[in-house]
C-alpha cells in the first residue's frame, strides 16, 4: 500500500488550503486526499506519475488529483525548487462558481486534470515571460497571506486562488487552440461537456443534483444530459455514479473504513443502494472487492 497523504496534515476542514515553496529533493512515490497543483520555479528533475517519469523544469504547471499517486526524481548536484498548492475542491464553493459565473472559464481545473495522462504530462503548461512572472506573483501573494495570517487572509487566499486557475485555464486554452474541430458549435458543445464531467469527478462526494448543474452551467437539465450522452455516451448520472464506484475501489484497497463509511464518502447514504450500484458496475459486492481486489 502506498503513501496516502491526509488532509488534515496539512490543512483545517474550515480551510481547507495550504502552500508552500520549497526546494524539492527525491521523494518516494505516493498519493493524496486533496488537490496538488505544483509550479516549478527553478532548476530541473524527473517527475513519475502512475509509474511514467517525465522529465519537468523551470516554468511547468502540473495538476496532481486526488487518489493519484506520483513521485519525484533530482539528480545529485541538480537542485529543483517548486511551490506546492494543497486544497480539496470544497476550497471553491459552488455558490462562488455560479456567483461569479467562471465555470466555462476553470478549464484547467476541470478539464486538463482528466485527459489521458500522456496528454496531460506532455503537453503541460509551460509559463515564461510576463505569464510566468504574473503566476509566481499570485502564488507569492498568497504564501505571505497564509504565513502572515492578517485580518481578511482567507478571503484574499480564496479569490487570488480562482484568479489563479482562470488565468491557467486562459494559457491552457491558448496552448490548445492548435487542435482542429470541425465547428466552433462542436467544439463548444464538447468543452461543456468535458467541464460536467470535470466537476463531477471534483465534487462526487457532494448532494448533485441536475436542478444545481443546470444552474451552474447555464444550461437545461435536458442539455445537459444531451451534452454527456454526446461526448461520453452516457447520462449525467451514470458518469456520477461511474466516478463515485471507481473512488470507492480505491477507498475500499486504501483504507479500513467500513463499507457504510466508504458509501458516505463518495456521495451514498443509502448502504444498500451503495451495495447494489457497486454489484452492478463492479460484479461483487464491496466487502469481496476488498479480499480479492
Amino acid at each position: 500500500m502506498k503513501d496516502i497523504l491526509s488532509s488534515n496534515r496539512y490543512m483545517k476542514v474550515e480551510f481547507p488550503f495550504w502552500i508552500t515553496r520549497t526546494v524539492q529533493g527525491s521523494i518516494a512515490e505516493h498519493g493524496h486526499e486533496f488537490v496538488e497543483l505544483v509550479y516549478v520555479v527553478r532548476g530541473k528533475g524527473m517527475h513519475v506519475f502512475q509509474g511514467t517519469r517525465y522529465e519537468v523544469h523551470a516554468g511547468d504547471v502540473f495538476i496532481i488529483n486526488p487518489g493519484e499517486t506520483h513521485a519525484y526524481e533530482v539528480e545529485k548536484g541538480e537542485q529543483m525548487e517548486i511551490i506546492n498548492c494543497l486544497f480539496m475542491p470544497s476550497f471553491i464553493p459552488d455558490a462562488l462558481l455560479t456567483e461569479l459565473e467562471i465555470t466555462g472559464s476553470m478549464d484547467y481545473f476541470y478539464v486538463h486534470p482528466f485527459l489521458d495522462h500522456d496528454v496531460r504530462f506532455n503537453h503541460r503548461l509551460n509559463l515564461h515571460g510576463q505569464d510566468a512572472v504574473g503566476v509566481l506573483n499570485l502564488l507569492e501573494n498568497m504564501i505571505r497571506e497564509i504565513n502572515n495570517r492578517s485580518i481578511g487572509h482567507t478571503t484574499l487566499i480564496r479569490l487570488q486562488m480562482i484568479e489563479l486557475l482562470v488565468l491557467l485555464s486562459r494559457y491552457y486554452t491558448m496552448m490548445s487552440q492548435q487542435r482542429i474541430h470541425p465547428s466552433p458549435r462542436q467544439l463548444d458543445r464538447e468543452m461543456t461537456a468535458r467541464r460536467i464531467y470535470g466537476y463531477l469527478e471534483r465534487n462526487y462526494e457532494k448532494k448533485i443534483t441536475l436542478q444545481s448543474l443546470s444552474l451552474l452551467f447555464n444550461a437545461s437539465i435536458r442539455q445537459l444530459n444531451r451534452l454527456m450522452q454526446e461526448e461520453y455516451n452516457r447520462s449525467v448520472f451514470e458518469a456520477l455514479h461511474e466516478i463515485r464506484i471507481e473512488r470507492a475501489k480505491h477507498l475500499l484497497l486504501e483504507t479500513e473504513e467500513k463499507v457504510i463509511v466508504v458509501a458516505t464518502m463518495v456521495g451514498y447514504e443509502d448502504q444498500s443502494f451503495f451495495n447494489r450500484l457497486f454489484m452492478r458496475h463492479v460484479g461483487c459486492s464491496p466487502k469481496q472487492y476488498r479480499v480479492t481486489g
